[in-house]
């Protein structure tokens, strides 16, 4: 017993060392002008890694970015690399740019959140840098050991990895956010910031714009699904959503038929989102679309079938036709 307790303590020193050995790059995930909260989440995990952290600002005069990340609770230094040649933030220019700054510092560890923009870079880069990228983690158990999810969020795998250098995309709604005070991080340049890109080139984007909340950080959530019929009938739920201060979203089957962009998608190849209110109309509740929502803190059903998957996870249920129920409920809304 004694040799057992004398092992278990010299596993946790072995950790401990590790963690303070630990370094990690986060990417900041900004629009040149503000910076987006789940960067806020990704240091929140990068911080449960141990070790100094630090972060990556890129983009093109983004120096106002910077300014916001050294002042994020733990971080400890910050990276600038502002360059026309990273418009648009294209892979093919930020990856060069990475690995440069990977071969001065020798990070330990890589940071970026698990959206869009962290799942066209990180793959590159892991790529270049010849090791196993890490999907989508939503728990830290060591700094080579991580939680993630898998078939949809049916299932939890533990990954182990041995790495040098571990390239990673964070749920953030797994992690909750650090505060955007109290820091007082240094500003350097980054290595490799006068890079070009031959490969790509950044030619135009069309932004919907919108005074509702966006989509993953709104407390209030309210998506539709194929059983709105069409798209002139998401109205109803724009106007709930406002009387709400709510986001709306929608499931792929209503993406897919047309009735809204795909910007507005939630599921398991759409947006992940955790608010603290989910509402589901006419969603039947398929396994794709669970994956994106069920973290959320109060999810509400409104379907007319009552065997629809959804009340399965729905904390409270409204077996009702939908152009009967949402109605009624804004008529109650002041």
């Amino acid at each position: 017993m004694l040799a057992s307790r004398i092992s278990r303590q010299q596993a946790s020193r072995f950790f401990s060392l590790l963690k303070r050995n630990n370094s990690t790059l986060v990417i900041a995930e900004h629009n040149n002008e503000k910076l987006t909260p789940i960067t806020l989440n990704t240091v929140a995990a990068a911080k449960k890694l141990g070790g100094d952290v630090s972060c990556l600002v890129v983009g093109t005069q983004c120096s106002k970015v910077a300014e916001e990340v050294s002042k994020i609770e733990g971080v400890n230094k910050v990276l600038l690399a502002d360059n026309d040649a990273f418009k648009g933030f294209l892979p093919e220019a930020i990856s060069p740019l990475l690995v440069a700054t990977q071969n001065q510092f020798k990070y330990t560890h890589i940071l970026a959140g698990a959206t869009a923009f962290g799942k066209n870079l990180i793959p590159r880069t892991a790529a270049l840098l010849d090791v196993s990228p890490i999907s989508d983690i939503i728990g830290v158990e060591s700094p080579d050991t991580f939680i993630r999810t898998i078939y949809a969020g049916n299932a939890i795998q533990t990954v182990k990895s041995n790495d040098a250098v571990k390239i990673i995309t964070v749920r953030g709604t797994a992690f909750a956010p650090v505060e955007v005070t109290g820091g007082s991080a240094a500003t350097e340049p980054a290595p490799g910031s006068d890079v070009t890109n031959d490969l790509s080139e950044f030619v135009s984007q069309e932004l919907t714009k919108s005074d509702r909340p966006e989509l993953t950080g709104a407390k209030t959530v309210i998506s539709g699904g194929r059983g709105m019929k069409n798209g002139e009938n998401f109205k109803l739920l724009y106007d709930l959503a406002d009387k709400m201060h709510a986001a709306v979203g929608a499931s792929r089957a209503a993406v897919d038929a047309g009735f809204v962009p795909n910007d507005m998608q939630v599921g398991q190849t759409g947006k992940i989102v955790a608010p603290e209110l989910y509402i589901a109309v006419g969603i039947s509740g398929a396994i794709q679309h669970l994956a994106g929502m069920k973290d959320s803190k109060i999810i509400v059903a409104i379907n007319k079938d009552p065997d629809a998957p959804i009340f399965q996870v729905a904390d409270y249920g409204l077996v009702m036709d939908l152009f009967k129920a949402v109605p009624e409920l804004d008529s109650l809304i002041k």
